[in-house]
């Protein structure tokens, strides 16, 4: 079995020939893609086998510095447009790009909330909306 660009991640440089063509398949789930795609592993010309999960981090690090981002880690630093959004952006610092179990350590680290995780997400979830709607009512 030959496993080509054509068919990898590498694929996406068909429409932007630039690096962050790698955000569509660069990062663990683009890895996990590729062995549901492949199987778990192909033997070589050698008759040795090979683990597909193997093939992609090397290829992941060898184009990303030597580490392997999540697809958070290149969506997080993605700059809204006006057309991502259906012609509206909420550009409140706190809520782009930001992971909330990091943000709920940092809570509770400072005291500030005794809550778990899932009701801490909701509570803050429930201010950011009523936030908005404050903000978009005055």
């Amino acid at each position: 079995m030959t496993i080509s660009s054509c068919t990898t991640g590498d694929s996406s440089k068909e429409h932007l020939a630039l690096f962050v063509h790698r955000a569509y398949r660069h990062h663990t789930a683009g890895i996990y893609d590729a062995e549901r795609h492949f199987g778990h592993s192909l033997t070589n010309s050698a008759g040795r086998v090979v683990p597909i999960r193997w093939i992609g981090e090397q290829h992941v690090r060898e184009d990303c510095q030597g580490r392997i981002p999540s697809l958070a880690d290149w969506l997080g630093r993605i700059q809204p447009e006006p057309w991502m959004a259906n012609g509206r952006i909420d550009n409140d610092p706190t809520q782009i790009g930001r992971d909330p179990r990091t943000a709920w350590i940092e809570a509770v680290a400072n005291h500030q909330t005794i809550l778990g995780f899932e009701d801490w997400l909701l509570k803050v979830s429930v201010e950011h909306i009523q936030h908005r709607q404050n903000r978009a009512a005055a």
